[in-house]
């Protein structure tokens, strides 16, 4: 699952007056997830994902990296270094010396999408 990166301006104001912002705070940012790898724990191509980097990693908290460039939603297995879908189709992907790497925050919520909003359109 690829995460797309979001702009956080004028319009993530409008959002911001839209939700309940006690879970919104300096660290936190938005990212709208794409395609079908995390839908076994609930998360959907096209919903709002707050990501939260102040948070340390857990074993198996699902986490936004960036890895070789790409954004991606993925559950942290820290005990054997792999990065996991929720999906069966998709393999887990051994982390190594030569890959980039970052985490750029822990998953704390996920917001489901029945209805596009121009407000949420935040123009990548």
């Amino acid at each position: 699952m690829i995460i797309e990166n979001v702009h956080v301006g004028p319009k993530f104001k409008e959002l911001s007056n839209t939700l309940d912002m006690s879970f919104l705070k300096d660290s936190t940012f938005i990212g709208r997830a794409s395609g079908r790898s995390m839908e076994g724990v609930g998360i959907f191509d096209g919903d709002l994902l707050i990501i939260d980097r102040s948070k340390d990693v857990q074993q198996n908290d699902v986490i936004v990296a960036c890895l070789n460039g790409q954004f991606v939603c993925k559950i942290a297995d820290l005990t054997n270094n792999l990065l996991l879908s929720a999906n069966p189709s998709n393999k887990p992907y051994k982390l190594t010396g030569f890959d980039q790497y970052n985490v750029e925050g822990v998953v704390t919520q996920s917001i489901r999408m029945h209805r596009s909003s121009t407000v949420l359109e935040f123009g990548c």
